[in-house]
């Protein structure tokens, strides 16, 4: 099993969490963004800088993931396709994405498109990460890591 971040959005703090946990159980984190991601120093971290463009760091994610792998995003249509190819999803807020709720996720983030582009004001985005969802994204993380990684 590979971890694959979607580290362009990624916070830094979901980052560190990441690689304390490939650290600890060895198991392979790569992180992809079309900027440069500062990782620490491990035979179990890497990072892939792709170029800048839409989706372009979802679009190699999508290519290069396995079953099996994990995948860290919280974009909805690159959830919906590595699920599509046997891979695992999370959110960085711990949200686990499956077969069974990654549909109803993408009906309503191309509702709120529709909205946004009909002129209708949607203010803001979610909360920003608290103490409570790093403890959620590192407890999910961890329950995954152990049933998931050999």
């Amino acid at each position: 099993m590979t971890i694959w971040v979607d580290a362009d959005a990624c916070p830094k703090v979901i980052r560190e969490i990441l690689c304390r946990a490939a650290k600890r159980v060895e198991c392979p984190l790569i992180f992809v963004a079309n900027h440069l991601i500062p990782i620490p120093a491990s035979p179990w971290i890497t990072a892939r800088q792709v170029e800048s463009g839409f989706d372009v760091a979802d679009d190699y994610i999508a290519q290069q993931v396995e079953a099996g792998d994990l995948v860290i995003t919280s974009d909805i249509p690159l959830a919906a396709e590595v699920i599509e190819k046997g891979a695992g999803a999370l959110s960085s807020r711990g949200e686990k994405f499956t077969a069974n709720n990654i549909r109803q996720r993408l009906n309503m983030r191309d509702f709120m498109d529709t909205m946004r582009s009909s002129a209708v004001e949607i203010r803001g985005g979610p909360p920003a990460l608290g103490e409570r969802d790093k403890m959620e994204f590192a407890n999910v993380l961890d329950r995954y890591l152990a049933k998931h990684h050999k």
